[in-house]
């Protein structure tokens, strides 16, 4: 028997069992209509800290549908910026001053009133512990009387009103930084109830929601990875899972795939610096001395075939980019034609890149054209895309050798070696952490250590200027970024899911996908098929 369907097979057998015996009593234990059972969590991870905004709860590059909690602002279908407790808000003329006024009506989980106090908590926490939204530019936030907060930045920021959407709302005067996230307290659509850790969370419908009401009163959201939702959508154990893209195209009786493109893209990280010696920042080493060398990430950039790339690593769904810009983004700009190898030899045999030795990898004043390409393993395709990508550059003549560990293992090292990263929402400001110098190397943040006064001004104009006038000034700044070709840019991926034939789920409401996918965005409106009519 072929090992893939054998492991295949041990894993379905493992999850019916577990789903069986642990969540749900087995397939035949009857749910009421009112009821689901889920597997869809970003990345398909257990929030490590539970589900506490504070550290991160609810944010994937952008603001998402947290359930328990409520944030100031959310985005509509067209990823148009919307009211939720927020009934307006107002900027100063300098862009240095949010002033948001909130509803009078809304309640915690616990029966206490939600005021301004609270939003100003969350959001000066936050900025403190710096695990959730990138709130360092923002002074404070102060609670100017129970309906209306006020946010004081250090510089201009036209795009600050996107961190508005970012961070669901926690009670000032019973939260508690080690407990909350285990028996979390908001105001949201849906309350918390139990969490079983490594198995499942459930909730219940809030019925004093202020917002529009779900449907489904109680939901059950087992942690599976994208493997084991598989065999739990097979078993029939499960109305919705996100699965991986090599069973995108299987076919399971009782269930529709159901795919939804995302700004969420992936690039490859290529350090601009050589290893002399210098640090980030932080303080920490950077530099790598083959890719510093232009001509190698200009022959990467212009020598991958990005839709072959997606076509093996993802099964096709997602779609190529060279500018790291998704489509549906306003700052969107044309991309450039790649896949051009005779193209990229030549710039690398003209820098004196070949091969001396007849090993098939080109060398240059006695350095080899190989370094490292890191991967998360815990996401499956993140690897197929190092594999595919590493293939095509041995055509090239450049080595690239793949690793995969967790993130602390190479904690301190973002800036010396390739890595395959992930990010992307519809704050254009998250995406200038990719090139921004005043950020280089601290955090995840410009791990190529790129260092161009010409795109830090364009970022600064950016954000000096009304939000939507803005967008030309990012689209520049991005294109005047990778002119450096600090990323092999990949494409945006695709979120899959196997949804019941018996759920409707309203994809023509669904929101805009940014890292992490956000299918719980318009839970609103998901009904049972016989109920969508009505």
């Amino acid at each position: 028997m072929d090992k893939k369907y054998l492991a295949i097979g041990i894993i379905a057998i493992i999850v019916i069992i577990g789903i069986a015996a642990v969540f749900l009593g087995g397939k035949n234990d009857v749910r009421a209509s009112d009821e689901l059972v889920c597997s869809i969590m970003p990345h398909g991870e257990e929030p490590e800290y539970g589900f506490d905004p504070i550290h991160g709860w609810g944010f994937n590059d952008g603001g998402v549908e947290p359930l328990i909690q409520s944030t100031l602002l959310k985005r509509d279908h067209n990823a148009n910026i919307i009211n939720d407790l927020a009934t307006d808000y107002s900027t100063s003329d300098d862009y240095k001053t949010y002033t948001v006024n909130i509803r009078d009506d809304v309640k915690f989980h616990d029966g206490s009133k939600l005021t301004a106090k609270d939003v100003a908590f969350s959001y000066n926490t936050a900025k403190e512990f710096g695990e959730n939204t990138d709130l360092s530019n923002m002074i404070n936030a102060t609670a100017v009387n129970d309906t209306q907060v006020k946010f004081t930045l250090e510089i201009p920021d036209s795009a600050f009103v996107h961190k508005l959407t970012d961070l669901g709302i926690v009670p000032a005067d019973t939260y508690n930084n080690s407990t909350y996230g285990q028996n979390p307290i908001g105001s949201g659509p849906y309350k918390f109830v139990q969490w079983d850790k490594g198995q499942q969370v459930i909730l219940e419908r809030n019925d004093d929601y202020y917002g529009d009401m779900p449907y489904y009163k109680k939901v059950t959201n087992l942690f599976l990875d994208r493997d084991a939702a598989f065999a739990a959508v097979k078993s029939g154990d499960v109305d919705i899972a996100e699965v991986q893209y090599t069973y995108a195209d299987e076919n399971v009786s009782g269930y529709h795939l159901q795919t939804f493109k995302s700004v969420d893209m992936q690039g490859i990280s290529l350090p601009l610096n050589p290893d002399d010696g210098g640090k980030t920042l932080e303080g920490n080493p950077q530099g790598n001395n083959v890719t510093c060398d232009p001509a190698i990430r200009e022959a990467l950039n212009i020598g991958i075939n990005r839709t072959a790339v997606m076509k093996t690593a993802l099964n096709g769904y997602g779609e190529p980019s060279t500018t790291g810009v998704a489509k549906q983004l306003p700052y969107y700009y044309d991309n450039f034609e790649d896949g051009k190898v005779d193209e990229a030899k030549k710039i690398l045999d003209d820098a004196g890149w070949k091969d001396t030795n007849g090993d098939g990898i080109r060398d240059k004043n006695g350095t080899e054209a190989s370094f490292t390409l890191w991967y998360y393993p815990t996401l499956a395709y993140r690897e197929s895309i190092d594999i595919a990508v590493s293939e095509q550059a041995k055509e090239l003549g450049i080595d690239m050798k793949l690793k995969g560990s967790n993130w602390e293992d190479i904690e301190g090292q973002f800036s010396t070696m390739s890595i395959v990263w992930g990010g992307g929402g519809c704050d254009p400001s998250s995406l200038a952490n990719y090139f921004d110098s005043r950020q280089a190397g601290i955090g995840y943040n410009n791990p190529t250590i790129m260092n161009d006064s010409n795109v830090d001004n364009l970022i600064d104009s950016a954000r000096s200027q009304n939000l939507n006038s803005s967008y030309p000034t990012w689209s520049q700044a991005f294109k005047t970024a990778n002119e450096h070709d600090p990323y092999i840019w990949i494409g945006s991926v695709d979120y899959t899911y196997f949804v019941s034939d018996n759920l409707n789920i309203s994809a023509n409401t669904s929101k805009v996908f940014p890292h992490g996918g956000d299918i719980w965005g318009n839970v609103y409106d998901w009904k049972p098929i016989n109920e969508t009519s009505k």
